[in-house]
């Protein structure tokens, strides 16, 4: 993962102090991109432990359409505490955008609009299936209209499929990325969701094109950055995914071969 490990350095080295929205002061660049290529092996940072665990929780409950921390495939996911009622709603977050966006459309008969919802998960996969050269295949967590109704607005914004010799690629942009805490999280994310789109659809997983604007370190992490930067990354692990249907994958259906990595560090989380 020298890849991740140059991100860090790229914004010590080109940062700029700017203050933010918990007040805990960063550094920051804008508009940084870094490509992992899963036929290498799957992309987990190994200069630090990241539990792959929770991952695969957080990506199910996305995919589940869930919005409250009480839902099972969250007991190893607290990161989403901090921002729940006390119901443990967070409001139309990611699951919500990406199985259930709203549509209206005018009903001529009752003079009226009915409301529907849009799976984009599933639309995603048809289209890859059925019109692979689509340069349309995007899935949208970003619902202007529904930003004040949200815990916490998306960071990871939208994400793009593209189809090329027999391979599938994903292009993520992520508005604002905290580079020690949540950007290994969100690598290792969203490789998990292209390796299962494209198992889904007979393709290999290719390379996740990871897009990120505001590119952060708070100042908090700075020490944990440096321990990580003086460590040797190790050999990328493998994943497995159980010969199943896309919407019938369970926890118990993936497995990461192989995962060698250093010494997990604590960063707080800013909130």
């Amino acid at each position: 993962m020298k890849q991740y490990l140059s991100l860090v350095q790229e914004v010590f080295e080109n940062g700029v102090e700017k203050g933010d929205r918990t007040g805990t002061g960063t550094i920051s660049v804008f508009g940084s991109q870094r490509k992992y290529d899963l036929r290498d092996g799957f992309p987990m940072v190994t200069t630090k432990k990241v539990r792959f665990d929770a991952v695969l929780r957080e990506l199910l409950w996305f995919l589940r359409g869930a919005t409250n921390i009480n839902d099972e495939l969250t007991q190893y996911t607290p990161i989403w505490d901090a921002w729940a009622d006390e119901k443990g709603e967070l409001g139309p977050i990611y699951g919500y955008q990406w199985r259930h966006w709203e549509r209206f459309v005018w009903n001529e008969e009752t003079k009226a609009y009915d409301k529907s919802h849009v799976d984009q998960i599933q639309e995603a996969i048809d289209t890859i299936k059925n019109n692979p050269n689509s340069r349309r295949i995007i899935v949208n967590a970003w619902n202007v209209a529904d930003l004040p109704r949200m815990a916490l607005p998306p960071c990871h914004a939208f994400f793009q499929f593209y189809v090329a010799d027999g391979r599938l690629d994903l292009q993520l942009y992520q508005r604002s990325a905290d580079v020690a805490l949540g950007v290994p999280y969100n690598i290792a994310s969203y490789a998990l969701l292209l390796s299962m789109v494209a198992k889904e659809c007979g393709l290999t997983p290719g390379v996740f094109v990871h897009t990120t604007g505001d590119t952060h370190i708070y100042s908090n992490h700075v020490e944990g950055l440096k321990t990580q930067l003086s460590r040797t990354p190790k050999k990328l692990p493998t994943l497995k995914i159980a010969d199943k249907p896309f919407w019938d994958l369970e926890f118990e259906d993936f497995e990461l071969v192989g995962y060698d990595h250093d010494d997990f560090i604590k960063f707080p989380v800013a909130v």
